[in-house]
C-alpha cells in the first residue's frame, strides 16, 4: 500500500464512507504477507514510497507468478529484474499484464499511474554497445520509480570526443549515471565534467584482465573525479534506486 493510498483510506473512514471493519480488512495483510517461500513485504511502500520489487534470477517461474500475483493483489505496481526471456514467457502465460522489455531482462506490471519524480531528466551514459542490458536495466527502472532519462549510449573514452560533443545535455540533466565495462575509465571523465552526482556502474564487459567486472570497479572506486559514486557490478537496478532516493530527498527538504 502506498503512501497517499493509506491518506484515502483513513480519509474515508474519517468521512464515514468506509467503516473501521472494512479498514482493518484492507490493513490486515501489513506489514508483510507469508506465502511459504516468501514474505512479502507490504509494508515497503509506505516506508520507502516503492513498493517491493522481484529479483527474478534463482526463483521459479511458479514463485515468480505467486509473489507477483501478490504483490498485485492490492493494485501495486510490479517490477521484477533478471527475468530472463525463457522464464517471461511462461510467467507472461499466467500473467497475461506483463510486460517484457528482453534486453533488459525486466518485467513490469502497471496498474496504478507512476507519479514523476525529479524537475529535470537524468543523464543515462553508456560507454559501448555491450554494456547496454546493464543500461537498459537501469532505464526500466527508473521508468517505474517516474524518472525520465535521456539516454546518451555508445560514448566510451577510445572516442572520447563523442562524449564531449554531449557535454551540454550532460549538464541540463539533475544525475548522471554511468555504465561501463572494461576499465571503467568513462565515469572519471564524465565525473570530471559536471557537478551534479554522478553515478558509476561497472559491467562485466571485457576480455580476461577485466575479471569480469572486477577492474572497473576498482578503478571507479579509485577514480581522481571527487565524489563518484559505485554501485556493484552490472547492478542498473541499484543506480536507478540511488538516483530516486537523491531525487526524493531533493523534493522533500
Amino acid at each position: 500500500m502506498l503512501p497517499d493510498q493509506l491518506l484515502e483510506l483513513l480519509s474515508s473512514v474519517q468521512a464515514g464512507t468506509t467503516s473501521p471493519k472494512d479498514a482493518q480488512a484492507a490493513l490486515k495483510d501489513l506489514p508483510f504477507a507469508d506465502l511459504g517461500y516468501a514474505s512479502i513485504d507490504h509494508h515497503r511502500a509506505l516506508r520507502q514510497g516503492v513498493p517491493e520489487v522481484i529479483f527474478g534470477q534463482g526463483k521459479t517461474t511458479d514463485q515468480i507468478v505467486g509473489i507477483t500475483q501478490e504483490l498485485s493483489r492490492g493494485g501495486n505496481n510490479v517490477l521484477i529484474t533478471r527475468l530472463e526471456a525463457t522464464k517471461a514467457d511462461l510467467v507472461i502465460r499466467s500473467l497475461p499484464g506483463l510486460r517484457y522489455a528482453e534486453l533488459a531482462r525486466v518485467a513490469t506490471l502497471e496498474q496504478e499511474p507512476i507519479p514523476p519524480l525529479g524537475s529535470h531528466p537524468v543523464a543515462l551514459v553508456s560507454a559501448g554497445t555491450g554494456d547496454l542490458p546493464v543500461a537498459e536495466e537501469c532505464a526500466e527502472t527508473l521508468r517505474m520509480l517516474g524518472v525520465a532519462c535521456e539516454r546518451i549510449y555508445d560514448v566510451g573514452v577510445a572516442g572520447i570526443h563523442r562524449l564531449l560533443g554531449k557535454r551540454q545535455k550532460l549538464e541540463s540533466c539533475s544525475v548522471v549515471i554511468v555504465v561501463a565495462g572494461m576499465e571503467g575509465a568513462l565515469a572519471s571523465a564524465v565525473g570530471g565534467l559536471v557537478q551534479v552526482p554522478v553515478i558509476a556502474v561497472p559491467t562485466s564487459v571485457g576480455y580476461g584482465a577485466a575479471l569480469q567486472g572486477f577492474t572497473a570497479l576498482a578503478c571507479m572506486l579509485t577514480s581522481c573525479a571527487s565524489g563518484v559514486t559505485v554501485c556493484n557490478i552490472d547492478n542498473g537496478f541499484g543506480a536507478a534506486f540511488a538516483t530516486a532516493r537523491i531525487l526524493r530527498a531533493r523534493d522533500r527538504y
